[in-house]
């Protein structure tokens, strides 16, 4: 499909849109001009007598109430407020190269620029419409050069969108990369400033946004049974716009896509296997490095710089990937920023909302960490948290300190006490006690009985008392700021002199109530958090008696390092002792390490 084919298939489908949108009001108006002309016939004396007079008695008040539902339910979709990709916005002032890259690009295409750019945290590029009113004001007139216009065009055309780049993209690519990858993308704006594709776009966004409005939780019965109304509308005509909004899009995304042959084709092909590449290390980085820390209340200040040091990592180790390697002397992409750390560091809280659901700013309990404090400050201290809690459920439980002639005399904290207590004969395993009411352990339902069905009853024990403490932590942890405090702080505009502040947007672009919008892993099941606290509490007997050090590695997270170097794997070890109550295989890697179960831990 070429450049026109693609148009005029973008163009048929926004008239056929439209075309729906002028029967929906043909229909609203109907009974209005029935009334009209039965009026007329009464005044004319053409249309008398009792049959028409109960007519105009009857149509006259249903074509006044269609009419006003016809006019809120207009209201409605004209003000409800379009969804918004949470975005970090980067002024023209931050990024001077980045904004005189795309406008050139713009200009070989021969196509309208971007309005403005903003970044996104993940891998993905695209154009965001924000013309309505509530995503605020217009561009101001001396950016509209960037938009291929005259100094007044935004009074004649429509706006050009936004550009949105993923700001791992920028760490990663090199300015070549990057320019090949956006091409596509900036060639997007040429449909977008057709009349009737953008005016198509604005009348499906409106139903979305009105359906969206009516779907909000409200107690107000009188509101609930009006926007129920107002609903299935909406609803009946965005079924009835789907299709063919669907077309649309394919067509202006080929038709985007055949223009962008002519610019930079052979490079675009090298720079997609550094988009899947760059994905690949995001992933990783974000579920192995990144989710540790938020769960402790920590956000990594520079999340893309990481995604570089992963995938050089990952270079290293691969074979496959020892070509991209050289590519790392080129110039990176995030050379095009003014002060890339700030950008960097507004992307990364922003990721860490996104993914994890938190706070929109820092404070005690939500502060940035450097990657060189990473191993101390997250590593080793998450290791003590989870051990502490583990050794706070053996105290629940009941379970005595480890016996034997080299146990301590007091009650301090051993691997010991925690290897015998897994291995002692099940029949003496003590029950778990629900010493606090508030709030209650987990429910036991089938899928945490299927979980904990291949282990022993201790390990089934123990799993349970920890989940439920967990739960307690919990829901007694300080609760998040109001809705109101942190969507005001959900939008956040980089310029050079921001320094590291974040300035909050005044304007609530986004419903951030649902938080995390994009979950990284669902809950840890009661297996995976006993095999973390024991991991855990190895990993703290192994520092305190053995010399070990926190870790951190790029492709896997959180490691223990003895003499400098990686240990082994401790998964199957571990496994085995919660399946089988078999310590055996993890004595024998303790010893062979020098870790001493008998000595005490520090815990937090």
């Amino acid at each position: 499909m070429g450049v026109e084919a693609g148009a005029q298939v973008a163009r048929a489908r926004a008239l056929v849109v439209l075309r729906i949108r002028s029967r929906a009001l043909a229909v609203a108006l109907l009974p209005a001009a029935v009334a009209v002309i039965l009026l007329a016939g009464a005044f004319s004396g053409r249309l008398v007598g009792p049959g028409w007079d109960a007519a105009r008695w009857v149509l006259t008040p249903v074509a006044v109430l269609v009419l006003l539902a016809a006019a809120g339910i207009a209201l409605v979709v004209a003000r409800a407020r379009p969804a918004m990709s949470p975005t970090v916005p980067i002024a023209e002032e931050a990024a001077p190269d980045l904004y005189r890259m795309v406008r050139d690009l713009a200009d070989r295409l021969e196509v309208p620029a971007p309005s403005a750019i903003a970044l996104t945290p993940d891998c993905d590029s695209w154009l965001e419409d924000r013309t309505h009113p509530a995503h605020g004001p217009p561009p101001a007139e001396e950016h509209d050069d960037i938009a291929g216009a005259g100094k007044h065009a935004h009074r004649r055309h429509p706006v050009a969108p936004v550009l949105v780049i993923g700001s791992p993209f920028l760490w990663w690519m090199r300015v070549g990369e990057l320019r090949a990858v956006l091409a596509p993308v900036v060639a997007g704006t040429g449909p977008s400033a057709h009349p009737d594709i953008a005016a198509a776009r604005r009348f499906v966004r409106g139903l979305d946004a009105a359906v969206a409005v009516t779907s909000a939780p409200r107690r107000d019965p009188v509101s609930r049974a009006v926007l129920a109304g107002v609903g299935w509308v909406a609803r009946l005509l965005l079924r009835s716009c789907r299709l063919h909004a669907a077309e649309l899009e394919r067509g202006v995304a080929a038709a985007a896509a055949e223009r962008a042959q002519a610019v930079d084709y052979g490079l675009r092909i090298v720079a997609q296997e550094q988009v899947g590449l760059a994905y690949a290390g995001w992933d990783r980085l974000l579920t192995r490095v990144a989710l540790p820390a938020w769960r402790m209340g920590r956000w990594p200040s520079r999340l893309d710089a990481g995604v570089v040091a992963a995938l050089t990592e990952l270079s290293r180790r691969d074979r496959l990937a020892e070509g991209f390697a050289s590519r790392l002397g080129e110039r990176p992409a995030c050379d095009l920023l003014e002060e890339p750390g700030v950008v960097d560091e507004s992307a990364s809280l922003l990721a860490a909302r996104l993914f994890h659901g938190g706070p929109a700013g820092p404070g005690p309990d939500w502060s940035p960490v450097d990657w060189s404090e990473y191993p101390e400050e997250v590593v080793d201290r998450r290791w003590r948290i989870d051990a502490a809690r583990l050794h706070r459920v053996l105290d629940a439980m009941g379970v005595r300190p480890a016996a034997g002639p080299a146990a301590p005399a007091t009650s301090s904290p051993t691997l010991a006490r925690v290897l015998d207590h897994l291995t002692a004969p099940a029949g003496e395993a003590p029950p778990f006690p629900t010493r606090t009411p508030e709030p209650p352990p987990p429910p036991n339902d089938d899928e945490d009985e299927e979980d904990l069905s291949g282990t022993t009853p201790r390990s089934a024990n123990l799993a349970a008392g920890l989940s439920a403490e967990l739960a307690r932590e919990e829901a007694a942890a300080t609760p998040r700021p109001s809705t109101a405090a942190s969507s005001a702080a959900s939008s956040i505009t980089v310029s050079p002199a921001a320094g590291s502040q974040a300035t909050p947007d005044p304007l609530a672009l986004w419903d951030d109530r649902a938080l995390p919008l994009f979950p990284l892993q669902p809950p840890r099941t009661a297996r995976e958090l006993l095999a973390d606290h024991l991991t855990a509490m190895i990993c703290c007997a192994a520092m305190d008696t053995a010399g070990a050090t926190p870790g951190l590695d790029w492709l896997d997270g959180p490691t223990l390092l003895h003499n400098g170097e990686r240990t082994a794997d401790l998964a199957p070890k571990i496994l085995t002792l919660i399946e089988e109550g078999d310590p055996t295989p993890l004595r024998a890697w303790l010893a062979e390490l020098g870790i001493r179960p008998e000595k005490p831990v520090r815990l937090v």
